[in-house]
């Protein structure tokens, strides 16, 4: 079943409330309107359910789980305001024809285990949270009780960026991208790796976007007394927006079985698989397709560690 674990589709309903806000997170049209961000133009295409499909089919994909995009914000909203988008959210993701499947997400400002109970019954595969979110042991904490439901139902969590801070005047448009999102996801790797960890014993847990290359300063934990430590198989890596280099770098670190393969579509574009021996022609599977070994890493990054990830140790 080759698989990309991290999209993003927006259901019609979900978009006509976040037109229908006055105020961030909201959409002027097709214009995207953040605190932390300039104003983002967003192309409708990337949000038809009929074109998004078809594209997922063309890439030979048997699953693309979409989410629901955290940078927006949405988790930290009021409750009277975040109740109506998550709802948005979860009923038009669950009605996506196949080959969606959908993370769940919850309100965080009163986490509400009962909710995401019902989500995870009506057919999640697991739950998102903000990076944000697990900054610290207090955020762990504050997100245990989600956590403790995911990990009863035995499914995995999904670590995703957050909402970016306030930019200054001047700041190019890729910097939410390449600064806090890749500091948030570096800092809740280590508070997992940290407070987490012993809190939640049995938990799958996926860092989007490498963790932020976070694993990689091992060296330097070892250096200023944190320990290297083992190889944790319960926690894996997606790869959205990098490369063989990146890739190939943290698979040395962490095992290429811990990797799993993401596009974060739209804000990232799938690519093709590297030609095969058998026939020299690239081939659409893939959102990612870093040059680890041909059509082995392939299948480990596209199906058996998805797999995992989502089923656990008897995948």
């Amino acid at each position: 079943m080759p698989a990309d674990v991290h999209q993003h589709l927006w259901p019609p309903d979900f978009i006509e409330l976040l037109r229908g806000r006055a105020s961030s997170p909201r959409l002027d049209g097709w214009t995207l309107h953040l605190p932390g961000e300039a104003p983002y133009p967003v192309d409708p295409a990337d949000h038809d359910i009929a074109a998004r499909t078809e594209l997922t089919r063309a890439d030979g994909l048997d699953l693309a789980l979409v989410s629901l995009s955290s940078p927006l914000g949405i988790e930290y909203l009021p409750p009277a305001e975040a109740a109506p988008l998550l709802t948005a959210f979860h009923d038009g993701s669950l009605a996506l024809p196949a080959p969606f499947g959908v993370w769940a997400a919850a309100a965080l400002v009163a986490p509400d285990p009962q909710a995401l109970t019902r989500e995870l019954d009506r057919g999640c595969v697991g739950l998102q949270l903000p990076a944000t979110a697990l900054l610290d042991e207090a955020g762990w904490a504050h997100c245990a009780p989600l956590i403790e439901t995911l990990a009863r139902a035995d499914k995995p969590l999904l670590v995703h960026p957050g909402a970016a801070p306030p930019a200054a005047p001047g700041t190019p448009p890729w910097w939410p991208a390449l600064v806090p999102y890749v500091h948030q996801l570096h800092a809740a790797w280590f508070a997992f790796r940290t407070f987490g960890r012993a809190r939640h014993p049995g938990l799958r847990v996926c860092f989007a976007a490498l963790a932020g290359l976070a694993p990689l300063h091992g060296e330097r934990l070892a250096a200023r007394g944190g320990g290297r430590g083992l190889v944790d198989r319960d926690v894996f890596y997606e790869t959205s927006s990098y490369g063989t280099r990146a890739v190939d770098a943290l698979a040395r670190t962490v095992g290429i079985d811990t990797i799993v393969a993401g596009s974060d579509r739209p804000y990232a574009r799938p690519g093709a698989r590297p030609p095969s021996a058998d026939t020299g022609r690239a081939t659409p599977l893939a959102p990612v397709t870093p040059d680890l070994g041909g059509d082995a890493a392939a299948r480990a990054l596209h199906t058996a560690n998805p797999d995992r990830l989502l089923k656990g140790a008897t995948a």
